[in-house]
């Protein structure tokens, strides 16, 4: 099974550029979108890298489907989504290709290991994988015959959303978002602090303000996506979104500007505005 993979740069440290070391050698190509805003990265030279320089930050829905279409125009059929700090390995990757080589009869969109962000929630049954509404962008091999069927990343998500809304997609045009149960990922969701109150534990994210207002206004375009279709799930992101104020208020700092540009979010989603926000 041939394997293309994108990788998504936003200034990148050291660290993250030699990461490409731990899955060189498990694909066929890789597909380096930079989105960073203005040096060029230095990367080691390699017959299977090809360095895509956009020269701004164009998010990385738009840095995904770039990967995507290059991957498409060269042949391939299967394309791994990175983060530039995703944990993956040869095995890892392995364990999926030999699950889609095996299970093809599956009308499958999307296969994802399980991935470990540490906080506290593990929902996977006792079955090799489960299939799922939504799950993370890191760490995926998609199809990419499907891709096309379904119209790629939306551009205009730029960050946060563009992985609930893919799978949700795949969903609603009948393929499969599979998650690999026993096939473990770790994954750093940023700086994660878990709070006690009253006996209770609260995992805090502690986004940046300009991350909080991707997540508001992007949700409420989910919502209207797909509440038709998805009821049940759509008011749960609601809620969430409910409930981080209640734990920026609790435990955050910077409290007031992560709460405006939660508002600017809400009200531009109003507005029907969409893409990278304007200062």
């Amino acid at each position: 099974m041939k394997l293309a993979c994108v990788v998504v740069f936003y200034n990148p440290t050291s660290e993250d550029i030699l990461n490409i070391d731990n899955y060189q050698n498990s694909v066929d190509v890789i597909y380096v979108v930079d989105n960073s805003d203005d040096k060029v990265i230095r990367i080691n030279d390699s017959n299977k890298i090809k360095y895509i320089k956009l020269n701004e930050n164009l998010g990385i829905a738009k840095a995904l489907n770039i990967g995507a279409e290059n991957a498409i125009k060269d042949g391939y059929e299967w394309l791994l989504t990175l983060d530039q700090d995703s944990k993956i390995n040869s095995e890892i990757i392995s364990e999926m290709k030999n699950f889609i080589i095996k299970n093809k009869y599956l009308n499958i969109g999307l296969v994802s290991p399980y991935h470990n962000i540490n906080s506290g929630d593990d929902d996977r049954s006792n079955n090799t994988f489960d299939e799922k509404l939504e799950v993370m962008t890191s760490g995926n091999i998609i199809n990419l015959n499907v891709y096309q069927k379904i119209g790629g990343f939306k551009d205009w998500l730029f960050i946060d959303c563009v992985d609930m809304e893919y799978g949700m997609n795949l969903n609603k045009h009948g393929y499969k978002v599979v998650r690999l149960n026993n096939v473990i990922m770790e994954h750093n969701l940023g700086n994660v602090k878990i709070h006690k109150l009253f006996g209770k534990e609260y995992p805090c994210y502690n986004h940046s303000p300009v991350r909080r207002y991707y997540m508001v206004r992007n949700t409420m375009y989910i919502k209207e996506m797909y509440y038709d279709l998805y009821k049940e799930y759509c008011d749960h992101l609601i809620n969430v979104q409910k409930g981080q104020i209640k734990r920026i208020l609790a435990f955050e700092k910077n409290k007031f500007c992560k709460l405006k540009m939660m508002y600017r979010g809400y009200r531009d989603y109003k507005k029907g505005l969409k893409g990278k926000i304007m200062n």
